[in-house]
């Protein structure tokens, strides 16, 4: 198995025996549960890994009876009580477009002793709770981002995506050993209520599903967006550093990300402080994946 492999590599032959199981069981599930595609990654780091299987339901997953008599009839679709039995940690997120069912597999000699308890998280609806909470804006600035590379940016909204599901995670379950997982965590969420609050985003939308390559782009966003993107554009860059260090197993992003990160980050709070918008200046075609810092 792909994932055995990947442990070995790390030098986590212990936790082999758990990661088959909660892997076999997960995608079973997927299988007669959820519609494909169906993908198995492995997250985390060398210290924590963690084992995650992608599928397209949003449907959130659930525990079923995991009693003596239930294991000994049970032969297939036994749910996350594998899962909860066989791991450290385990949870899910749930967006629209599906769901990611995770687990940090026990060592051999760290087995729990009952089922842990799992994180269901729904993004959407934690974000809907902080809209209506917060209510509408009394102020907005106008943004305006000039060339922005349409398919250029739709990759980098998938390493954020990326990069902040991962590093949620790690501030869930090791938040005292990660303490820029936690804070990026947090901004996070205010950055997705404010865009939320945002009017224009619709326009970088149509242009990624029309699949043009570049848009002059026109936001009305809340009055402090600007401080909260230099924010997260400082919490990033710490992140960076971060994700050396702790040798994160999800990809590093290309060289160009890192500019558009820059530049679009930057524009925000170049604007908010009353300076003209400065366009896009690189290019329009996506790098391979081999230009990776």
């Amino acid at each position: 198995m792909w994932v055995a492999g990947e442990l070995a590599t790390l030098g986590r032959e212990d936790l082999t025996d758990a990661a088959r199981l909660g892997v076999s069981e997960l995608v079973t599930n997927a299988i007669l549960h959820a519609t494909p595609p169906i993908s198995v990654r492995l997250g985390g780091t060398p210290v924590h890994p963690r084992v995650e299987v992608h599928d397209s339901s949003a449907a959130p997953p659930a525990i079923r009876d995991m009693s003596d008599d239930a294991r000994l009839l049970a032969t297939v679709g036994r749910g996350l009580g594998i899962v909860a039995m066989y791991s450290t940690t385990w949870g899910a997120e749930v967006s629209p477009h599906g769901k990611i069912v995770w687990f940090e597999p026990a060592s051999e000699d760290h087995l729990p002793d009952d089922e842990v308890p799992g994180d269901v998280y729904d993004l959407t609806g934690v974000i809907d709770d902080l809209l209506g909470q917060a209510g509408e804006p009394q102020e907005r600035v106008r943004i305006r981002l000039l060339g922005m590379p349409v398919r250029v940016f739709a990759h980098y909204r998938l390493w954020y995506e990326e990069l902040r599901r991962e590093l949620r995670l790690l501030s869930l379950n090791h938040g005292t050993e990660y303490p820029v997982a936690r804070e990026l965590s947090e901004l996070t969420l205010q950055v997705e209520q404010q865009r939320r609050q945002a009017r224009g985003v619709e326009r970088l939308d149509a242009a990624i599903t029309s699949d043009d390559d570049r848009a002059d782009l026109a936001y009305d966003v809340p009055a402090a967006a600007p401080a909260t993107m230099g924010r997260l554009r400082q919490v990033l860059e710490d992140a960076d550093e971060f994700c050396r260090e702790q040798r994160l197993l999800t990809p590093a992003p290309t060289p160009q990300l890192l500019s558009l990160r820059d530049w679009y980050l930057g524009e925000f709070v170049r604007q908010g402080a009353g300076e003209e918008p400065l366009p896009w200046p690189g290019g329009y075609v996506v790098e391979d994946a081999s230009a990776r810092a």
